[in-house]
């Protein structure tokens, strides 16, 4: 739990208005990610989170890096998939993910984040996840340093079981 306790903190933040509402409480660790609830005042929100086991690049400084998957039962929202790479993208620069033989590249980015397109790639995201053993995501930042993050898979399909059965996810 040391490992993540100011990516909680970070999470609370980028979770602020559901935050207020309800303080994030572990559902539990699970090999290299760490689930979570909370209460929103509509109901739950259950996430996951991973930092990576090896961030490469040229920079200087960056900040907070690390993946989310959230469930939002009273949106009908669920598998979610999101990155905060640490710092701001450049404007349609590929953001690219790569898990085993296959690569995801169906993502926007927007400020420090990277969203998947749709639900359909949500879904791909979180099957693939589920398969593998590490992911590779390679992404550029506004001032054209290349990245290259390295998370393990190691407790992905725990944590997601964790979070889907409190948020009830069929």
């Amino acid at each position: 739990m040391k490992k993540y306790k100011g990516i909680t903190l970070l999470i609370a933040l980028f979770f602020s208005a559901q935050a207020q509402a309800g303080k994030p409480q572990i559902l539990g660790e699970y090999g290299d990610w760490t689930a979570y609830h909370f209460h929103d005042g509509r109901g739950s929100v259950c996430y996951m989170i991973s930092k990576p086991t090896k961030d490469e690049g040229k920079y200087s400084k960056r900040g907070d890096i690390y993946v989310v998957v959230t469930h939002r039962p009273a949106d009908k929202s669920f598998d979610v998939v999101n990155f905060d790479a640490g710092y701001t993208f450049k404007n349609g620069a590929p953001f690219v993910v790569k898990i085993g033989h296959n690569t995801v590249n169906s993502f926007f980015t927007e400020g420090t984040k990277a969203w998947t397109l749709n639900d359909e790639a949500d879904k791909k995201m979180v099957s693939l996840m589920k398969g593998g053993d590490r992911m590779i995501v390679d992404g550029i930042s506004s001032r054209g340093t290349k990245t290259k993050d390295t998370y393990s898979l190691k407790g992905f399909t725990g944590a997601y079981k964790a979070i889907s059965a409190k948020c009830k996810k069929k």
